[in-house]
């Protein structure tokens, strides 16, 4: 309240509380803002700080302006606030290294930043997941138009391809899931991590076809791993209640279950010369790329869902479809067929990319370059030939040139009306 009966408000907002760059900017170059409900002298004044925050007063006494609530500009600026980046995610952390600090990664969500700030060591374990996760997608779809590229830089990791509820999101979010799962159980038997080691649960004696064995050994605390990963991958999607949340929630368990399938028992054995006579045994998990081949055989056989009209499940679109969607990856739009960049969807192309002529596959040449054809390059190849052994103890061999054929996909051809236009 001034002196002169006047009331006024003034909102200086703090920078630091946003993390997405354009809000920051939005708000924090308007400085403060001031709102007041007594007339002025100065009509000019009033005008202009109507036009600031965007206020009218066409069809009423400038004398008496409706004034504006606090609690209703206090509700805009949480929802800004509290509003999860669509444009980041916290799969850029792999691409921090070990620069991880928790305030700087961008896309993360309140609950996200409090298990950062509260498990530092975690997050160097998830980042350095998060370069192996990437690795085997890349893998995965190395024959494929869409190859699992990411953007360097980007935030989003993967671009706009992934703002689309396809099979390929569909796949990311699972691997991804799967990836945290995988590097917090590791750190976990490594003794890299204060919150858990070893699981303790393995105790006793057991039987397995083999016949009887006692547990010991550092079997993997695969229990922990799922824990922390659906705790923290599960926190964004949990804050919205869509088509597209469901989706990213059940492929994000789907990831998880994955890892948790191919755990396998290791045993060593005791006895008179070798004999096995005892056997101690652990658990452990099987190599990354046995749930990275599973999940690829989950992205082919994908299934196409709806929401059903409460919002609490899905509807499989495929009204012959029989049996469960528990265990297969889902997704709500279809693809684009990435034969041509497109930047809106995310879309980068299959110019320039290598084929293979002879393949009738993906990464044959027809498939590959979508019916555009393909370049030939004639490149030379070194290689290592006519090896022997050299007593003690190496290997040596001849450099080799072998002159082989290239064949990438030819560009985009413009059609040649819009040449003559």
């Amino acid at each position: 309240m001034m002196d002169d009966g006047r009331f006024s408000w003034t909102f200086t907002p703090d920078c630091s509380a946003f993390t997405n760059t354009r809000r920051r900017i939005m708000f924090c170059q308007l400085g403060s803002w001031s709102l007041s409900n007594s007339s002025s002298n100065n009509n000019n004044n009033d005008n202009n700080s109507n036009r600031v925050i965007g206020l009218r007063h066409e069809g009423r006494s400038p004398q008496n302006p409706k004034p504006i609530s606090k609690m209703c500009l206090s509700c805009i600026l949480l929802l800004l606030i509290l509003t999860p980046r669509v444009d980041s995610s916290w799969w850029y952390i792999g691409a921090l290294g070990a620069r991880v600090i928790c305030d700087n990664i961008p896309g993360l969500v309140n609950k996200q930043r409090q298990l950062c700030q509260r498990h530092p060591d975690l997050m160097q374990s998830i980042s350095e997941g998060a370069k192996e996760w990437i690795k085997e997608c890349q893998h995965q779809f190395r024959h494929h138009r869409w190859n699992c590229s990411t953007l360097d830089r980007d935030h989003t990791v993967f671009g706009r391809v992934i703002l689309r509820s396809s099979r390929e999101a569909a796949f990311v979010y699972s691997i991804s899931s799967a990836g945290v799962v995988y590097a917090i159980t590791r750190a976990c038997s490594q003794g890299e991590l204060k919150s858990c080691n070893c699981d303790g649960q393995k105790r006793g004696q057991d039987n397995d076809d083999k016949g009887s064995f006692d547990w010991g050994g550092c079997s993997d605390n695969i229990s922990h791993g799922i824990k922390f990963a659906k705790a923290f991958v599960d926190a964004r999607e949990k804050m919205v209640k869509d088509a597209r949340a469901l989706m990213n929630l059940h492929n994000n368990r789907c990831g998880r279950m994955a890892v948790k399938r191919f755990m396998k028992l290791e045993c060593k054995c005791h006895g008179v010369s070798g004999s096995c006579s005892l056997r101690t045994c652990w658990l452990a998990m099987s190599d990354f790329r046995r749930t990275g081949d599973y999940l690829r055989r989950k992205y082919n056989s994908a299934v196409e869902v709806t929401m059903n009209q409460d919002g609490t499940g899905f509807t499989v679109a495929d009204r012959d479809f029989q049996g469960s969607t528990r265990n297969e990856l889902v997704y709500v739009e279809n693809s684009p067929d990435y034969c041509l960049m497109d930047r809106a969807a995310g879309s980068l192309g299959t110019a320039g990319r290598v084929c293979n002529k002879s393949s009738r596959g993906t990464d044959g040449c027809e498939v590959m370059c979508c019916g555009r054809g393909y370049d030939i390059m004639r490149v030379k190849r070194v290689t290592k030939c006519e090896c022997k052994f050299k007593w003690c103890c190496a290997v040596e061999c001849n450099d080799c040139e072998d002159v082989v054929d290239v064949h990438t996909c030819k560009p985009h051809k413009r059609p040649e009306w819009l040449d003559t236009t």
